[in-house]
């Protein structure tokens, strides 16, 4: 059995980081996002410009209400034999990223965003999200903030559910992406408070 966790990104997770985004895109956006437009988020020159700015989330946060956190499982060292002495290798298996709103209609001193939350498709269903966003929630809270938005695509019923689960609802501010076809975002906010 691995065990899990979440802590702080690290510069060496940078390449994880947007590897975990790349894929997570790939399967979880495929249904609903237009082709085209689905491989230059994805595609190689994409995937470099995701890695550095992964590096610069870590290296030069914008503000110090700004952070990066993965998702790690770490191998059982018993079964892990290749490990080496402290248990076994840790993997990262997701991601989040929030900071304080930039929506003009939000006060970024009391109000954050949750940024990214992405969780790598082979590992979905084992409670990363889950504790991806309490982690995320707990720094919020530790900042003073008092309420998180997030966007989200308004036909990605999976992340829907899942935020809808945790207590989040829309909050009636909408976005549409020309993407080869509209692509309609809907905000969803909940109070940390």
């Amino acid at each position: 059995m691995a065990d899990v966790g979440v802590r702080a990104a690290r510069v060496d997770d940078v390449a994880a980081v947007t590897a975990t985004q790349i894929r997570a895109w790939k399967a979880g956006y495929r249904p609903f996002l237009p082709e085209g437009p689905l491989e230059q988020m994805t595609g190689p020159s994409a995937e470099k410009l995701w890695a550095r700015q992964w590096e610069e989330a870590v290296l030069t946060p914008p503000t110090p209400r700004h952070r990066l956190l993965v998702a790690v499982e770490t191998d059982d060292p018993l079964t892990s034999l290749a490990s080496g002495p402290g248990g076994g290798a840790q993997q990262v298996v997701g991601l989040a990223s929030h900071g304080p709103a930039e929506d003009p209609d939000l006060d970024p001193s009391a109000e954050a965003e949750l940024l990214t939350l992405l969780v790598d498709p082979g590992h979905v269903r084992r409670g990363h999200g889950s504790r991806l966003l309490n982690a995320t929630v707990d720094h919020l809270r530790e900042d003073g903030f008092t309420t998180v938005v997030t966007w989200v695509f308004a036909e990605d019923d999976a992340m829907l559910g899942f935020f809808g689960s945790a207590g989040w609802a829309p909050d009636e501010a909408e976005r549409v992406l020309e993407m080869g076809r509209p692509i309609r975002m809907i905000r969803l906010a909940t109070d940390i408070a």
